[in-house]
């Protein structure tokens, strides 16, 4: 991914902390020049001083059969984003840009064939998006649980490198920012609201 030093985060915590927030992840793989990308969900675990992605798909989702012991994956975590107008800098002329925030997660993966894993997969996500429900999920009869096991492939990548960009006008300096971050709020569009506050977050010194 193309980001200038200005735009690139190095803080590990906050790289953590924006994957578990964007955890719905586009995953991509190649075998032989052809591409696969599937939209799933995703649990982001630290161990130690490396990342590493929980996942899983459905076994009829035919992405899996390409996974391979230690070929590269790519997942995509996709964060907050807008349109800026040339209308919001006090600096004239100016163009049109579009800022964000995103995170390419690359590593191995590794396919979890036994229902204890794939079972685990499936209760940590549940305890971190609908933890009132995890003791149901914890009670469902097991041959039930057996059949729909069965239907999904779970896996694991362990991350190797990540890339990200920050895209938050910081080579416009913090005056443009702060207006940018305003406009954002003013807009009245839902979700916009996040981006303006990463912008405040990540604004330069000058």
């Amino acid at each position: 991914m193309y980001a200038p030093p200005y735009n690139r985060i190095e803080e590990r915590a906050e790289i953590a902390h924006f994957m578990r927030a964007h955890s719905f992840c586009l995953l991509v793989t190649g075998v032989s020049g052809e591409l696969a990308a599937s939209h799933l969900p995703c649990v982001v675990e630290e161990r130690g001083e490396q990342l590493a992605l929980m996942m899983h798909m459905a076994r009829a989702n035919p992405q899996w059969q390409s996974f391979y012991e230690g070929e590269e994956v790519l997942a995509v975590f996709s964060g907050p984003h807008a349109y800026v107008s040339p209308r919001w800098y006090a600096d004239k002329p100016r163009v049109p840009t579009w800022n964000y925030a995103a995170v390419h997660a690359y590593g191995s993966v590794h396919i979890m064939n036994e229902a204890a894993a794939k079972t685990d997969a499936l209760r940590q996500l549940v305890a971190i998006h609908d933890v009132t429900w995890l003791t149901e999920f914890e009670s469902l009869p097991e041959q039930y649980m057996t059949d729909m096991l069965k239907g999904i492939v779970a896996f694991e990548i362990s991350i190797t490198r990540i890339e990200t960009r920050w895209k938050l006008s910081q080579n416009r300096g913090r005056r443009e920012q702060e207006l940018i971050a305003t406009a954002l709020d003013e807009s009245g569009e839902a979700g916009l609201g996040a981006l303006a506050a990463l912008t405040r977050r990540h604004l330069v010194e000058r």
